[in-house]
């Protein structure tokens, strides 16, 4: 009885504070650092693994691709050239580019047991004037796309769209001034549309792209407007294509009436060829072409 107290005691105490053995730990889950500097990524694990632990470090990229950085004790080749290992289970990076930015997992393995820890790594890089797509013209009642898109900031940028100087709330229908907005705004995407366009809608837009590693850019400011579709001059067109066909009609009567164009040539009947032997030159009483007998051979 007296052992089972002390066990449950010892249990309870494990539980209420926290304690447990076989745990991987990291000083620092979530690291920040700028492009093309140093950083490191630590990985502890308790004695409990023992003196003979395997340690993997294992990178997941932004688009979940996957890899080793370190594997069977040793670096593997994309990193071996700018990383190091230091105290046996962390990495130390001489410098970072964007395309370290990810989740590193140390992976710790020891007398059957298996722990691990997550280190998310950021490198921080200040956006660039993002690509816009904003159309000139649109016709009322039509939707209206509007894009912005900057590939080379870190950690993503959120977008921000601005009307005639004015930045547009997220959430029109909250705010005072916009409750008649239908616009909708994606400030993760960059995309911002208008399902059925109205000449209110008609302004001067621009997009920005900010993000914690530098001051916001923006792209260059288009103006977008709405146009009531053009009936009258719809209406116009067909009116001229259909004169030019009456014209056309005409022009070929007339032609035709005339005798400009070729008439259809009536079918050759075909000559009688009539055969009249060549007239042979005996005498000139033979000139009428009659073969007249002068002579009798007898054998």
């Amino acid at each position: 009885m007296l052992v089972s107290g002390l066990f449950s005691v010892a249990l309870f105490v494990c539980v209420a504070t926290g304690v447990s053995g076989f745990s991987v730990t990291t000083s620092n889950a979530n690291v920040q650092v700028k492009e093309n500097e140093g950083v490191d990524l630590t990985c502890a694990y308790s004695a409990d693994f023992g003196s003979n632990a395997r340690v993997e470090w294992k990178f997941k990229d932004l688009k979940g691709s996957q890899t080793y950085v370190i594997y069977n004790g040793k670096l593997t080749a994309p990193y071996s050239s700018r990383v190091t290992v230091y105290n046996n289970n962390n990495l130390r990076f001489s410098k970072v580019t964007r395309e370290d930015t990810g989740v590193y997992d140390c992976e710790v393995s020891g007398n059957g047991q298996f722990g691990e820890v997550r280190v998310k790594l950021t490198v921080l890089v200040p956006p660039s004037p993002p690509v816009c797509r904003i159309p000139s013209s649109v016709t009322t009642g039509k939707t209206a796309f509007l894009s912005c898109h900057d590939g080379d900031a870190s950690p993503p940028p959120q977008y921000m769209w601005f009307k005639d100087g004015t930045l547009l709330p997220t959430e029109p229908k909250k705010v005072s001034g916009f409750k008649n907005a239908t616009y909708k705004l994606n400030t993760e995407t960059g995309n911002l549309e208008f399902p059925a366009s109205t000449k209110m809608d008609t302004g001067e837009y621009y997009c920005e792209a900010v993000n914690i590693a530098g001051p916001p850019q923006r792209c260059r400011a288009v103006k977008m407007e709405v146009r009531d579709l053009n009936t009258g001059g719809i209406v116009a067109g067909v009116i001229v294509a259909l004169l030019l066909v009456v014209l056309l009609v005409l022009g070929i009567w007339y032609a035709h009436k005339k005798g400009y164009l070729p008439k259809k040539s009536e079918s050759k009947q075909k000559s009688n060829v009539v055969y009249q032997p060549p007239s042979s030159s005996y005498g000139g009483d033979d000139e009428d072409g009659d073969f007249k007998q002068k002579s009798s051979f007898v054998v």
